[in-house]
């Protein structure tokens, strides 16, 4: 009796895996002369809800948003991260 192997994928899938690469990407912006850490949050990703400090609206789960802190804070990273706030894409691009 022959014995039947699962073979592992040599390559993950590679949706999931640009959608982890994406979600994760982190960048520095400078608005209103301060530096800011931007982080993509997918809608996947997106399980709570947050109040935009864009708008005062709601960021409902499973909405993709921008997670936003301060890059360049005096107290420190630990503050800054504290300190971070959920934002629609589209109020952040306007503010």
């Amino acid at each position: 009796m022959a014995r039947s192997r699962k073979r592992r994928s040599a390559r993950p899938d590679t949706e999931d895996s640009l959608d982890r690469l994406l979600a994760s990407w982190k960048r520095t912006e400078v608005r209103r002369g301060s530096e800011w850490t931007v982080q993509p949050v997918s809608a996947a990703q997106a399980v709570k809800e947050y109040i935009c400090p864009g708008c005062g609206g709601s960021v409902a789960p499973g909405l993709a948003h921008l997670v936003i802190w301060r890059a360049d804070g005096v107290l420190g990273d630990a503050a800054d991260l504290a300190a971070r706030r959920h934002w629609h894409t589209h109020c952040w691009r306007i503010a």
